[in-house]
C-alpha cells in the first residue's frame, strides 16, 4: 500500500491572525479556524492538557494544505537559534509556485517578510527565493521561466 497524498504541513505559531495574513497574502485561502481540546488531541500528539486554536489554509488548487497551531496550554517552546540558517536540521521551508515573484515578495513585505538571500536564477528554468515571515517561517518561492 502507498500513501494517497500529503495531507498537510502544520506550523505551531504564537500569532495566529497575522500569520494567516501572511499566508492569505500569499495566496492560499482559510479553510476554516477552531479551538482544539480534549482527549482525543492530547492522545494523538502526547501532551496533556492541551487547549490550542487552529486554523487550516488550503492553495487555490485544492492539493496543498498548511495547518496553523497557536497553543495556549500548553505554551509553545521556541527552538533556538529563533532564525535558523538553512542547515539547521529539521524542516526549514515550505516552497510554492508563483506566477510573478517579484510582485508576491513585495506584497508580503507589507506583511513583515524579509528576502533571506536574493533573489536568483537557475538556468533558464526558475527564479527562487527564501523569504522569512512572521515568526520566522521560510517560504520558498519559484517562478517558472520556460
Amino acid at each position: 500500500m502507498t500513501i494517497q497524498r500529503m495531507d498537510n504541513v502544520l506550523i505551531v505559531v504564537n500569532d495566529l491572525d497575522a500569520v494567516i495574513s501572511f499566508f492569505v497574502e500569499l495566496g492560499m485561502e482559510l479553510e476554516g479556524k477552531a479551538p482544539v481540546e480534549g482527549r482525543w488531541v492530547e492522545r494523538v500528539i502526547g501532551i496533556d492538557d492541551v487547549r490550542q486554536d487552529i486554523a487550516m489554509l488550503r492553495t487555490p488548487d485544492g492539493h496543498g494544505r498548511i495547518e496553523l497551531a497557536m497553543f495556549h496550554t500548553p505554551k509553545a517552546i521556541s527552538p533556538e537559534p529563533t532564525d535558523a540558517p538553512a542547515n539547521t536540521l529539521g524542516i526549514r521551508r515550505v516552497m510554492f509556485a508563483v506566477d510573478d515573484i517579484e510582485d508576491v515578495v513585495a506584497r508580503l513585505r507589507t506583511h513583515g517578510a524579509e528576502l533571506v538571500g536574493e533573489v536568483v536564477q537557475y538556468e533558464d528554468i526558475y527564479r527562487l527565493c527564501y523569504v522569512r515571515g512572521p515568526e520566522g517561517i521560510i517560504v520558498g518561492l519559484a517562478e517558472q521561466l520556460s
